[in-house]
């Protein structure tokens, strides 16, 4: 999950957890809690056993003020869907994503769409932890 201001960003990987997968974007309001209601439910109709969450760390890699709202977002949404969390680094990740889409061949309108942005952002950050679980050759 890329977790952001306006648009969370979900993923989901294979039932291998090998390979990550963009899924949708969530649309967030201007100061109104975030839809956890609809993540878990998107979750559950997926079969989620594990939430992977990006942390947005600083360029130091230290923690700030928005990574508090995001431990807080991601632990309520594990206790509703009864699955642990764990948490990645995204630095960069949107940077990343975007390059993706560039390198897809697809139209420059298509690349400033911030949704599939998110979408692949979470994808990278679910990729980076599946990688880590040594689940990938």
């Amino acid at each position: 999950m890329d977790f952001g201001t306006r648009r969370i960003g979900l993923a989901v990987s294979d039932p291998s957890a090998t390979i990550a997968t963009p899924l949708e974007t969530v649309s967030r309001r201007a100061g109104k809690r975030p839809p956890l209601a609809r993540i878990a439910a998107i979750g559950r109709e997926h079969e989620v056993g594990h939430i992977v969450v990006g942390l947005p760390l600083d360029l130091q890699g230290n923690e700030n003020e928005w990574c508090a709202e995001v431990r807080t977002m991601a632990t309520g949404l594990s206790e509703r869907l009864e699955v642990d969390v764990s948490f990645v680094d995204e630095r960069l990740t949107s940077v990343r994503a975007e390059r993706t889409i560039q390198a897809m061949g697809l139209k420059k309108s298509d690349r400033q769409q911030k949704e599939r942005v998110d979408a692949i952002a979470a994808q990278l950050i679910l990729q980076s932890w599946l990688d880590a679980q040594g689940r990938t050759p």
